[in-house]
């Protein structure tokens, strides 16, 4: 009897064995991930502008009011922690007294598509407001670096779509009090070791700064990324040598370098995030 047991027991430990075996050899490897090290400091803000003191004024006083009464932070939770998005529709262009919101609907998790119907951080704030300001809700999804002249012609109320405070576009445009801070990161194929012994962003951007031009970076067109890769004196960016390459998204860049067409890309550290996780998991 004991042997009997002994012996169904070893079988059934054999065939776990290999069904563990085989779901490991089966299971699908990552495409890319992310360098986990912040190579640059920001804050993100919505613009508007600057002849529109009102607007700004109101804007500052809904953002204050959300962050004190925890709004805020339980829209945060529903794209970076465990909460349910909710989806954001847009009147009609054209509609009567609307707040006009120019995006880039790219950018997950602050701005993003399902179908019709936006979703994301940025995009759940803008429904908030439209409704503080007992205004209907449009929504123009455009390319970046398009945002700040709908603002500046005045085709645009405000411009929210996870936009970077710096020097020169305070020159087209006046911001917001800051929302939320950011940072830069370098996306890379999995098997890419090149930044794999980084500590610090130091390391990183010793590595960078070795690339020479047959090495491709891509970019989000117009953004931080962007001016990081090709140098900006008002960002207080030197440049690199390697080769910049422009997408209108951080997804289409991303999906490049997986397809072998570019080596690396540098994004913000949420979408890179959101991005390479859905792509591991379609791998």
């Amino acid at each position: 009897m004991k042997k009997s047991l002994i012996l169904v027991m070893l079988v059934v430990a054999i065939i776990a064995t290999a069904a563990f075996g085989f779901m490991a050899c089966n299971k699908k490897a990552d495409v890319v991930k992310v360098i986990d090290i912040k190579i640059t400091d920001e804050e993100y803000a919505f613009c508007v502008n600057k002849a529109d003191t009102e607007l700004l004024a109101s804007v500052n006083e809904y953002i204050a009011t959300i962050k004190s009464n925890g709004t805020f932070d339980a829209i945060v939770n529903k794209y970076f922690g465990d909460g349910t998005p909710t989806p954001v529709e847009s009147a009609p262009a054209g509609t009567a007294n609307a707040l006009v919101v120019a995006t880039n609907a790219a950018f997950e998790p602050f701005e993003y598509l399902d179908g019709n119907k936006f979703l994301g951080v940025d995009m759940e704030i803008a429904k908030g407001l439209a409704d503080y300001l007992n205004k209907p809700l449009v929504i123009k999804n455009i390319e970046f670096d398009s945002i700040f002249s709908e603002i500046n012609a005045g085709t645009a109320s405000i411009g929210m779509a996870g936009i970077t405070v710096n020097e020169s576009r305070k020159e087209l445009v006046q911001f917001t009090s800051s929302y939320y801070n950011a940072s830069q990161v370098v996306v890379v194929k999995a098997d890419d070791t090149t930044f794999d012994a980084c500590k610090t962003a130091e390391d990183v951007e010793a590595i960078l700064n070795t690339l020479t031009a047959d090495k491709k970076i891509g970019v989000q067109r117009g953004t931080t990324g962007n001016f990081y890769v090709v140098g900006d004196v008002d960002w207080d960016f030197p440049g690199l040598k390697a080769t910049c390459k422009e997408y209108s998204s951080a997804a289409l860049a991303i999906q490049d370098m997986n397809n072998g067409n570019i080596d690396y890309v540098i994004v913000d550290e949420a979408p890179a995030k959101k991005i390479t996780e859905k792509m591991n998991k379609l791998a």
